[in-house]
């Protein structure tokens, strides 16, 4: 009892508290730097079930045939420099291929969303609350766009305030148009105003920018096929030498000067490439 004369109460609680778990080992070092995340982020905008060390492992089973190609090629310096540096390229290809699917998948994202727009104007000019609108929208779009609405509603369902399930929404799919919609949704909430012909023009601005990124594409067609050959005729025309006059190529290997100029080519062929390939990449 206290002084006032009172029951104390005691609270019992019978959930066990668990402490957030601590990486150690190779986990705690990619997460000291940063890569994990940044992993994990590409992962999930490419609709891949794995996970960040799933990733770093292949990465580094994929360096174990680089280093064996290096060591019996050794066409730059010597064996351990042409073991590290193809070790390094064949690194890059598990996190290229998941870039690739992140690429390819946030494109058919962007290809869908003008129509999932113009499917929730139309709900909400037919009364429906904007939840509902969402929740219908995720049952009939296709996916990936469809299990992102999906998941968007889903957040708010189970009591997300809207603009964190938006957050939410525009990391797992960042692109400049998601963006456009968040805010519009959310100024909306703010300060009030047709929603619905909101989106309507903002799916007529989204297609607009499709055509003018078509026209675009057209205009620097000629510079993305000058980009494709200036990179494949010298690599085409080594291994047809390769295979017309095996010893042509063969003194350049072995002399130390022709190491450094076959290491240079090499070089200035990849920033070469990256260059054009700056220059011809219009932002629309």
């Amino acid at each position: 009892h206290t002084a006032a004369g009172e029951q104390v109460v005691t609270v019992t609680n019978l959930l066990k508290e668990f402490e957030p778990e601590k990486p150690t080992g190779l986990k705690a070092t990619l997460k000291s730097l940063q890569f994990s995340k940044h992993a994990q982020e590409q992962i999930m905008q490419a609709g891949l079930s794995w996970s960040s060390t799933r990733l770093i492992a292949a990465m580094a089973l994929a360096m174990v045939p680089g280093l064996g190609i290096g060591a019996l090629l050794p066409f730059l310096l010597n064996g351990p420099t042409t073991g590290i540096v193809m070790a390094g390229i064949f690194a890059t290809l598990p996190y290229l291929y998941v870039r690739h699917k992140r690429k390819k998948r946030l494109d058919t994202l962007e290809e869908q969303f003008p129509e999932a727009l113009d499917f929730l104007a139309r709900s909400m000019r037919a009364g429906h609350a904007f939840s509902i609108s969402l929740e219908m929208l995720g049952e009939e779009l296709s996916d990936p766009l469809g299990q992102e609405f999906r998941a968007l509603f889903n957040e708010q369902n189970l009591g997300a305030p809207l603009d964190i399930a938006l957050r939410n929404f525009t990391d797992r799919v960042p692109l400049l148009d998601v963006r456009f919609f968040t805010s519009s949704v959310l100024l909306q909430k703010q300060t009030g105003g047709n929603l619905s012909e909101i989106l309507q023009r903002l799916a007529y601005v989204i297609r607009e920018r499709f055509r003018l990124k078509g026209q675009v594409k057209a205009a620097s067609a000629h510079g993305r096929l000058t980009a494709t050959i200036l990179t494949l005729l010298p690599v085409a025309t080594m291994l047809g030498l390769l295979v017309v006059a095996p010893g042509y190529l063969q003194g350049m290997a072995e002399d130390p000067d022709g190491k450094y100029m076959i290491g240079g080519a090499i070089f200035a062929q990849v920033l070469g490439n990256f260059f054009i390939k700056k220059i011809i990449n219009i932002k629309v």
